[in-house]
Protein backbone atom coordinates (compact mmCIF):
# COMPACT_ATOMS: atom_id res chain seq x y z
CA UNK A 1 0.00 0.00 0.00
CA UNK A 2 1.32 3.44 -0.95
CA UNK A 3 -0.16 6.44 0.89
CA UNK A 4 0.17 10.13 0.08
CA UNK A 5 -0.22 12.19 3.27
CA UNK A 6 -1.08 15.88 3.21
CA UNK A 7 -0.76 18.38 6.04
CA UNK A 8 -2.71 21.40 4.78
CA UNK A 9 -1.64 24.91 5.69
CA UNK A 10 -2.24 28.41 4.41
CA UNK A 11 1.48 29.19 4.17
CA UNK A 12 3.09 25.75 4.10
CA UNK A 13 1.45 22.52 2.94
CA UNK A 14 3.42 19.40 3.76
CA UNK A 15 3.31 16.16 1.83
CA UNK A 16 4.74 12.73 2.47
CA UNK A 17 4.65 9.42 0.65
CA UNK A 18 4.97 6.18 2.61
CA UNK A 19 4.69 2.61 1.44
CA UNK A 20 4.35 -0.53 3.51
CA UNK A 21 6.39 -3.56 2.48
CA UNK A 22 4.26 -6.53 3.50
CA UNK A 23 6.48 -9.02 1.66
CA UNK A 24 9.29 -8.60 4.17
CA UNK A 25 9.46 -11.04 7.07
CA UNK A 26 8.38 -8.19 9.33
CA UNK A 27 6.21 -5.60 7.53
CA UNK A 28 8.08 -2.31 7.39
CA UNK A 29 7.37 1.26 6.40
CA UNK A 30 9.31 2.71 3.48
CA UNK A 31 9.87 6.46 3.11
CA UNK A 32 9.47 7.44 -0.54
CA UNK A 33 9.20 11.24 -0.48
CA UNK A 34 8.43 14.26 1.68
CA UNK A 35 8.50 17.98 1.24
CA UNK A 36 6.77 21.28 1.66
CA UNK A 37 4.81 23.43 -0.75
CA UNK A 38 5.76 26.96 0.26
CA UNK A 39 3.22 29.63 -0.62
CA UNK A 40 4.08 33.26 -1.23
CA UNK A 41 2.26 35.51 1.27
CA UNK A 42 2.24 38.30 -1.30
CA UNK A 43 0.13 36.27 -3.74
CA UNK A 44 -3.65 36.52 -3.62
CA UNK A 45 -5.61 33.53 -2.33
CA UNK A 46 -6.73 32.22 -5.75
CA UNK A 47 -3.12 32.08 -6.99
CA UNK A 48 -1.97 30.36 -3.80
CA UNK A 49 -4.74 27.77 -4.08
CA UNK A 50 -3.87 27.20 -7.75
CA UNK A 51 -0.25 26.57 -6.73
CA UNK A 52 -1.31 24.01 -4.10
CA UNK A 53 -3.54 22.27 -6.64
CA UNK A 54 -0.89 22.20 -9.38
CA UNK A 55 1.90 20.94 -7.12
CA UNK A 56 -0.20 18.30 -5.36
CA UNK A 57 -1.58 17.02 -8.65
CA UNK A 58 1.93 16.76 -10.11
CA UNK A 59 3.23 14.98 -6.99
CA UNK A 60 0.35 12.49 -6.93
CA UNK A 61 0.89 11.78 -10.61
CA UNK A 62 4.60 11.23 -9.95
CA UNK A 63 4.21 8.93 -6.92
CA UNK A 64 1.09 6.92 -7.89
CA UNK A 65 -0.39 6.48 -4.39
CA UNK A 66 -3.30 4.15 -3.76
CA UNK A 67 -4.93 6.58 -1.35
CA UNK A 68 -4.56 10.13 -0.06
CA UNK A 69 -4.74 10.79 3.70
CA UNK A 70 -5.54 14.28 4.97
CA UNK A 71 -5.81 15.73 8.46
CA UNK A 72 -9.32 16.78 9.45
CA UNK A 73 -9.96 20.41 10.38
CA UNK A 74 -9.43 20.93 14.06
CA UNK A 75 -11.40 23.41 16.17
CA UNK A 76 -10.12 26.94 15.74
CA UNK A 77 -11.00 29.99 17.78
CA UNK A 78 -10.25 32.12 14.73
CA UNK A 79 -13.02 31.57 12.17
CA UNK A 80 -11.12 33.38 9.40
CA UNK A 81 -8.12 31.06 9.81
CA UNK A 82 -10.36 27.99 9.84
CA UNK A 83 -12.05 29.11 6.61
CA UNK A 84 -8.69 29.68 4.88
CA UNK A 85 -7.48 26.27 6.01
CA UNK A 86 -10.73 24.77 4.72
CA UNK A 87 -10.04 26.26 1.30
CA UNK A 88 -6.62 24.58 1.17
CA UNK A 89 -8.13 21.28 2.32
CA UNK A 90 -10.79 21.55 -0.40
CA UNK A 91 -8.13 22.12 -3.04
CA UNK A 92 -6.13 19.13 -1.72
CA UNK A 93 -9.25 16.97 -1.93
CA UNK A 94 -9.95 18.25 -5.44
CA UNK A 95 -6.39 17.36 -6.49
CA UNK A 96 -6.83 13.84 -5.11
CA UNK A 97 -10.24 13.43 -6.77
CA UNK A 98 -8.88 14.72 -10.08
CA UNK A 99 -6.16 12.05 -9.88
CA UNK A 100 -8.80 9.42 -9.13
CA UNK A 101 -7.55 8.82 -5.59
CA UNK A 102 -9.75 7.85 -2.65
CA UNK A 103 -9.40 10.09 0.40
CA UNK A 104 -9.15 9.20 4.09
CA UNK A 105 -9.41 11.85 6.79
CA UNK A 106 -7.99 11.62 10.31
CA UNK A 107 -8.36 13.78 13.40
CA UNK A 108 -5.15 15.21 14.88
CA UNK A 109 -5.61 13.12 18.06
CA UNK A 110 -5.94 9.93 15.99
CA UNK A 111 -2.78 10.73 14.05
CA UNK A 112 -0.74 11.34 17.19
CA UNK A 113 -2.17 8.26 18.89
CA UNK A 114 -1.33 6.10 15.90
CA UNK A 115 2.23 7.36 15.54
CA UNK A 116 3.26 8.12 19.13
CA UNK A 117 0.71 6.22 21.21
CA UNK A 118 -0.50 9.40 22.90
CA UNK A 119 -3.07 11.76 21.38
CA UNK A 120 -1.71 14.88 23.06
CA UNK A 121 1.92 14.28 22.05
CA UNK A 122 4.12 17.28 21.29
CA UNK A 123 5.30 17.99 17.74
CA UNK A 124 8.82 16.93 18.71
CA UNK A 125 7.55 13.53 19.85
CA UNK A 126 5.71 13.03 16.56
CA UNK A 127 8.82 14.00 14.59
CA UNK A 128 10.99 11.64 16.65
CA UNK A 129 8.61 8.71 16.07
CA UNK A 130 8.24 9.43 12.34
CA UNK A 131 12.03 9.19 12.00
CA UNK A 132 12.09 5.97 14.04
CA UNK A 133 9.16 4.32 12.25
CA UNK A 134 10.65 5.12 8.85
CA UNK A 135 14.17 4.26 10.07
CA UNK A 136 15.35 7.45 8.37
CA UNK A 137 16.94 10.37 10.22
CA UNK A 138 16.58 12.56 7.10
CA UNK A 139 12.96 11.68 6.31
CA UNK A 140 11.79 15.29 6.29
CA UNK A 141 13.04 18.85 6.21
CA UNK A 142 10.14 20.66 7.88
CA UNK A 143 7.51 20.16 10.57
CA UNK A 144 4.84 20.23 7.84
CA UNK A 145 6.49 17.37 5.93
CA UNK A 146 6.84 15.42 9.21
CA UNK A 147 3.14 15.89 9.91
CA UNK A 148 2.25 14.73 6.39
CA UNK A 149 4.35 11.58 6.88
CA UNK A 150 2.61 11.03 10.23
CA UNK A 151 -0.77 11.26 8.50
CA UNK A 152 0.32 8.66 5.92
CA UNK A 153 1.65 6.38 8.67
CA UNK A 154 -1.62 6.77 10.58
CA UNK A 155 -3.55 5.55 7.54
CA UNK A 156 -1.28 2.54 7.12
CA UNK A 157 -1.62 1.63 10.81
CA UNK A 158 -5.40 2.09 10.66
CA UNK A 159 -5.70 -0.06 7.52
CA UNK A 160 -3.55 -2.79 9.10
CA UNK A 161 -5.70 -2.76 12.26
CA UNK A 162 -8.94 -2.97 10.26
CA UNK A 163 -7.48 -5.80 8.18
CA UNK A 164 -6.56 -7.74 11.34
CA UNK A 165 -10.00 -7.19 12.83
CA UNK A 166 -11.61 -8.42 9.61
CA UNK A 167 -9.43 -11.54 9.61
CA UNK A 168 -10.48 -12.38 13.19
CA UNK A 169 -14.18 -12.43 12.32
Amino acid sequence: MRVFGIDCGTEFTGYGVVEVDCDARMPRLIHLAAGTIRLNKKEKTPQRLAQVYAELTALMTLHHPEIVAIEEVFFSANAKSALKLGQVRGVAMLAAATCGMPIAEYAPLSIKSSVVGYGLAAKEQVQFMVRRLLDNENAFDSADAADALAIAICHIHTAQTLELQGARR
